[in-house]
């Protein structure tokens, strides 16, 4: 089985605010260990966390043994502040305040860092990304630093701009990338980022009611044409559901990212292969320096 190259093990898939509170007083390890367990059922031994403020994906990795799963996080993400974020990590205002939070992330034993570079994708708006994207020049810095500082990066980015920018920057792995054209399709193929589009976090709100979907379809099918465009391209890709969001179940939302691609691209040896070589770099790149 594929590992999990997206989760977030602080939320459930179906109330992220009562997900949050059953863990604000102390981390319950209780509803760790049942997320843990949904993909020990189906064999999936390898799950890399998107983080989160209040320290439960750090708790999950010393919880993942029991389950035999290699579990890997960047503690938490962090976001400028102003900016789109907050609800994964912490923020700074200053290039110092973000290494000192870089150099935290670092001694709490994150594998490594995760960076928030635009918001989410508009639903009302298609093709446009929520709140305003972090200026290349700022995303190039902040991948410098983790850099100098051993950490590969993982950066949850939307849009052609802020895609673009965090190629350019060379952060390792590109989150989400929605409403890409083909010119940063073009980018990412003759770069060494690897992309996990989490298709599930829009396909599995087709149907639950929270969006027409009218909405949803045209976001869906642009998610197909550019993943059948990152194929011909051969852009280095791997599966990530980001396992917690709405509608997206820990364990299961793997398997749902593993039907919708094969789906989309039909289930072949090539495409397996080519999936495959996105998780391999995913996992020897994403990982502590000293380990």
């Amino acid at each position: 089985m594929f590992g999990e190259c997206h989760a977030h093990i602080i939320m459930d898939g179906l109330n992220y605010k009562k997900a949050i509170e059953t863990h604000r007083e102390h981390i319950n390890d209780d509803v760790i260990r049942r997320h843990l367990e949904e993909y020990c059922k189906r064999g999936i031994t390898f799950v890399r966390d998107g983080g989160d403020a209040l320290g439960v994906s750090s708790r999950a990795k010393e919880l993942a043994s029991e389950f035999g799963i290699d579990y890997r996080t960047p503690a938490f993400a962090i976001h400028k502040n102003g900016h789109y974020g907050a609800i994964v990590g912490k923020g700074f205002d200053t290039m110092e305040e973000y290494h000192g939070l870089v150099q935290e992330a670092k001694n709490q034993g994150a594998d490594f860092i995760k960076i928030m570079t635009t918001g989410l994708l508009d639903f009302y708006n298609h093709g446009k990304v929520t709140g305003t994207p972090l200026e290349e020049a700022e995303v190039k810095e902040m991948v410098h630093i983790a850099h100098e500082e051993g950490m590969a990066v993982m950066s949850h980015t939307n849009g052609v701009y802020g895609v673009q920018a965090a190629v350019k920057a060379g952060v390792e792995s590109v989150e989400h990338g929605n409403y890409m054209d083909e010119e940063t399709l073009e980018q990412l193929a003759l770069s060494d980022t690897v992309w996990v589009p989490t298709l599930v976090t829009v396909r599995n709100l087709s149907g639950c009611g929270r969006y027409e979907e009218a909405v949803l379809w045209p976001i869906i099918e642009q998610a197909e044409r550019n993943l059948k465009l990152a194929y011909r391209k051969k852009v280095k890709m791997a599966l990530g559901s980001d396992a917690g969001a709405y509608q997206v179940l820990h364990g299961q939302g793997l398997l749902d990212e593993y039907y919708a691609v094969t789906e989309i691209l039909g289930l072949s040896d090539q495409v397996l292969s080519w999936l495959k070589a996105g998780e391999e770099k995913i996992r020897d790149t994403f990982k502590h320096p000293q380990s």
